[in-house]
Formats: C-alpha cells, structure tokens, sequence
C-alpha cells in the first residue's frame, strides 16, 4: 500500500516512468480505499507532478466517498497548462473531458486517464 507521500518520492526519482508509480498509488487506493494513504502531505517540489498528484487524490477521494484532506489546498495549480498526453491532436479533447480537480491546476487529460483496467 503505497501512500501519496511514497508516491511522490518515487515519481521524482524517475522522472521517464513517473506515471508508473502514479498508476500503483491510483490502483491501491481505489482497493483499500484507506484515508490514511492521503494523510500525510507529500513534500512540494516540481510543479507538474505536485499538480498531477494532487488532482488525482482530489478525484479519488469524490469517486470513493473519502473527505480530500484539507492539505491539497495548498498544492498550487502550473503556471503554464500541463497536456499529459503531449500529443497536439489529443490537446482540444483533452481540454474538454478533464475532470474539475485537474483543470483547477491547469492539468489537462483524457477522460480515460485514471481508468485501469
């Protein structure tokens, strides 16, 4: 069970594969469904990933019922819009069907970004 504030770390260690460990944290707290995953605030840094992680505990937490801890508050949004795909044809869907909490920060994926499968 990896917390938010694990996650953080090792999506900073490797900066190439960081969605993997995002992805993990995504497929444990949807299973245990466990508060104290959120808890604890992870150490702010690079603007993006802070961003990307705090969006998606935001949306996590409102999908599974779970209050988002009042720490998130202080995760700021990019400065500059964050396209997760990279992909120029995927930038107009990707500003349509983001989820609120990612828009917020200026983080802009597709629909399907926290389906798993």
């Amino acid at each position: 069970m990896n917390t938010a504030a694990e996650t953080k770390k090792r999506m900073v260690s490797d900066s190439r594969w960081w969605k993997i460990p995002l992805m993990e944290f995504v497929d444990d707290f949807r299973y245990y469904k466990d508060p104290a995953m959120v808890g604890e605030r992870f150490e702010p840094g690079d603007e993006r990933v802070d961003a990307v992680l705090a969006s998606v505990i935001e949306t996590l937490c409102v999908e599974l019922g779970i209050a988002i801890p009042e720490w998130l508050n202080t995760v700021p949004a990019c400065r500059e819009p964050y396209f997760l795909a990279e992909m120029d044809n995927l930038k107009a869907i990707s500003l349509v069907e983001s989820p609120a909490h990612f828009r917020v920060r200026k983080i802009f994926v597709t629909e399907n970004f926290l389906h798993r499968v």
